[in-house]
């Protein structure tokens, strides 16, 4: 296994980390909701040969911590600055998706010295969105869990690289392939982003930004072009084709723009 396991403590909540080793300046991946630290392996092997790479299982997923009490926004920020801390990465840039990359976001607004520059993928600040729980909630809800095997997981959830992306980040037991978190936890993490937006956290950010899209994902023209004239200095990719797992369906284009963003910000 080239990384190796990584537990990081915070308020009695663990995390667990992929520390995939490396030199150079750090960089800390963190996956987006029900995702998992394994989304990033073929993007955090390329990126170790020239730098400390290290993936986060958020709190509420993966190996981390199953049932945190605490989801609010201000907690997934905390354990951020703990894996910093703790793991002595020194202002790293942090790459997230989706709720992942909200929360680098969050991360470079509210402890700007801490972080060298961010990169969101398929995140932003706009909102609010009333309906998210709901429709997340309910999309949950259709998993016919456990699936009866890890390839019928994989078509499940999208086929493809998708599909085996999604299906990395389940565990098997009770003879059957199971999620590696609770619906209810994946719920309530989004209440303050169904309940407002982040355009005042968003406009505090001076740090060097690189904004991934996919073509067909989830983030408005509208919010990536206010996005851009609030901060003139950071740069935005649309890839062709792509959807709101960009990282997965589109692993070297996204590997090609990071390791240019970070060859312009050492």
């Amino acid at each position: 296994m080239p990384w190796s396991e990584r537990v990081v403590e915070r308020d009695g909540v663990r995390l667990s980390c992929r520390d995939w080793g490396g030199s150079g300046s750090p960089v800390v991946l963190l996956h987006g909701l029900a995702g998992h630290a394994g989304e990033w392996d073929a993007l955090a092997e390329a990126l170790s040969t020239r730098h400390r790479v290290v993936a986060v299982d958020q709190r509420g997923h993966g190996a981390a911590e199953r049932h945190p009490r605490d989801v609010s926004r201000a907690a997934y920020v905390a354990d951020v600055v703990a894996v910093l801390e703790q793991l002595e990465l020194h202002r790293p840039i942090l790459v997230g998706q989706s709720l992942g990359g909200h929360t680098a976001m969050l991360t470079a607004s509210a402890h700007p010295d801490l972080v060298r520059a961010i990169a969101l993928v398929e995140a932003g600040p706009g909102g609010p969105n009333r309906n998210v729980q709901a429709e997340i909630g309910g999309w949950l809800d259709t998993w016919p869990t456990p699936f009866p095997s890890r390839k019928a997981a994989v078509a499940f959830l999208g086929g493809g690289a998708v599909g085996e992306g999604w299906a990395a980040g389940l565990e098997e037991r009770d003879n059957g392939w199971w999620p590696r978190f609770e619906r209810d936890v994946m719920v309530d993490s989004l209440t303050e982003v169904a309940q407002r937006s982040f355009w005042e956290e968003w406009a505090r950010i001076t740090l060097p930004t690189l904004i991934i899209l996919g073509q067909s994902g989830i983030i408005p023209p509208g919010e990536s072009e206010t996005m851009l004239r609030q901060h003139p200095g950071a740069i935005a990719v649309s890839i062709p084709g792509a959807g709101h797992d960009v990282h997965l369906e589109s692993p070297s284009v996204v590997l090609h723009l990071v390791e240019q963003f970070l060859e312009h910000h050492p």
